[in-house]
This record gives C-alpha cells, structure tokens and sequence, in this order.
C-alpha cells in the first residue's frame, strides 16, 4: 500500500462534512491527535463551534472538484462524512465520489476515507442486507447510493489515490457506550451486537489514516 504517512506525524486532515455528527466526531479524534483539520461544511455560519486552533472552518463543497482541489491542497488526507438528503442517493454520492477522485488527484492528497451504509454489508457470499425479502424500497433507494459510490470509487480512482469505504454497524448510535475500541471486516456484517458509537467511528477512520492497513474496499467496523 502506497503512503507515506508514518504513525505521529502531525497531519493536515480535511473533512467533507464536517458538520454530521459522524465528520464532528472525526474532527474532534484529530485533534485530540495533534493533527490540524480544515472543516468543510456547506454553509459556516451554522458551524461556528467547529472553529478551533487547530480547526479552519472553511464554505466548500463535495460535489465540486474544483472546490475539492482547492480545500485539500496541502493535506495530507480526506474523509468524507457528506450526506444530502434533498437530492437522489445515487446522484449525490457518485457525484461526490467523482469529484473527491478528480479534485484530490489534482491536489495530490493520496489518502481518502469515505462513510459507507452497513445496508450494503454482505450477510453471506453474494447477499448484502438490502438485498433480503422485505427490506423497504426506500432503503434500497437510498443504499443503492454507496453501492454506485463503490463502483464509481473501484473504476475511476487512479492509484495514486488509497481510498477506504468505512462502513458502521446499522445502529451508529450517539447514545452508544465508547469503548476505545473496535472490531473490523472487509465486506461481511460483524457477528454481535452491530453497535457503535460516533467516537469509536472516529477513532478506526484516524486509525487508517495514521497507519493505513486497507485499500479499496469497504471495512466494516464495530464494537
């Protein structure tokens, strides 16, 4: 795996998102780590208490790769925490995906980590959730979305860019107990609870940014 991040370095991380509660999350474990983080929201003035010394909240957006490559020049990685709800999954997601590939080339950050669904998680060798009798359409709807982001992400990223889809367990849960810990899979649900809490997300994202030890595929990730 091509990176030269070495863990303890201090990094300049830039978080698409960073408003969610999963891209707060990420923000505050990179600076809990000594890394300094530009915070990417769509509209700053909702986000003030973001701003920190080691945070720039900055106007972006994802969709965008020219606003991509201008927000993640100097960085050394990406996430991507992004979410809208107020346009098609599958449209939102494989846009973003495509300019996150276009926009970090030209920036020439290496390291992207993107949030998955754990709906698209095999249960068994060629059987995701969503694809169960009964599940809800609008669900399917909606997974479908990472699906494309996948597809899109495996054929277009070139190999410069080390990209990872971080998948939590169905009850990504804000109430959840943070055990500093976790468990993870390449593709497959994890046997036992599927719980995990905003925190211990945040700590397998930094985690594969400071030592990467996945690469193109989706990590499933929980307590």
């Amino acid at each position: 795996m091509s990176n030269d991040m070495s863990n303890g370095a201090s990094r300049n991380i830039v978080v698409f998102g960073a408003g969610g509660r999963v891209g707060r999350a990420a923000v505050a474990e990179a600076v809990a780590r000594g890394h300094r983080v530009t915070a990417v929201v769509r509209d700053p003035s909702k986000y003030g208490d973001l701003e920190g010394t080691s945070v720039a909240l900055v106007r972006g957006d994802v969709t965008d790769p020219v606003s991509v490559a201008s927000l993640a020049a100097g960085h050394d990685a990406a996430v991507n925490t992004s979410v809208r709800l107020d346009v098609s999954s599958e449209e939102y997601f494989t846009t973003a995906a495509r300019a996150l590939v276009t926009g970090l080339e030209e920036a020439g950050v290496r390291r992207l980590l993107t949030l998955g669904i754990a709906t698209t998680l095999e249960t068994e060798p060629g059987v995701r959730i969503m694809d169960a009798p009964g599940f809800p359409e609008e669900w399917r709807v909606f997974s479908q979305g990472h699906v494309a982001e996948f597809a899109l992400l495996t054929a277009e990223a070139g190999p410069g860019l080390d990209w990872l889809m971080v998948v939590p367990p169905q009850d990504l849960n804000a109430e959840a107990e943070v055990t500093g810990g976790y468990r993870t899979a390449v593709g497959t649900v994890i046997d036992g609870a599927g719980r995990i809490a905003h925190a211990d997300l945040a700590r397998a994202l930094l985690d594969e940014i400071e030592i990467p030890r996945h690469s193109r595929v989706q990590l499933a990730v929980s307590v």
